[in-house]
């Protein structure tokens, strides 16, 4: 999350290295704790290096399967261990391969996704 200086009233926003170190250790932790994990990845503004202060991370999970909904899937994930607020989508195999196979918008996540995990 943000930094707050105790001498100032400046907020101070993570820069993308630390982010993105973040983000790896979260999915290696991720990895770990939960077998039905296949890939993380993050997408956006910080794969494409154009990350300003404010910015959220863009988060992709593909897992084997899912038992809720894709709406309601991210709720069950905690995010907190990462250094900015995160948009976190979680797929399954099945519906990230059918988005791969469409290829379609030009900027669409599997065009710009960094992998931070692969089981």
């Amino acid at each position: 999350m943000p930094l707050r200086s105790l001498t100032s009233s400046v907020l101070r926003w993570p820069d993308g290295e630390l982010v993105v170190r973040g983000a790896r250790h979260w999915a290696r932790s991720l990895g770990q704790r939960r077998r039905d994990v296949v890939r993380v990845g993050y997408f956006g503004a910080y794969a494409r290096s154009d990350w300003g202060v404010g910015s959220d991370l863009d988060v992709i999970v593909v897992v084997e399967t899912a038992a809720q909904p894709f709406e309601r899937r991210g709720v069950e994930w905690d995010t907190t261990d990462l250094p900015v607020p995160i948009d976190l989508l979680v797929y399954t195999e099945a519906e990230w391969q059918s988005l791969e196979r469409q290829g379609r918008p030009a900027r669409a996540p599997w065009r710009e996704a960094v992998w931070v995990y692969v089981r």
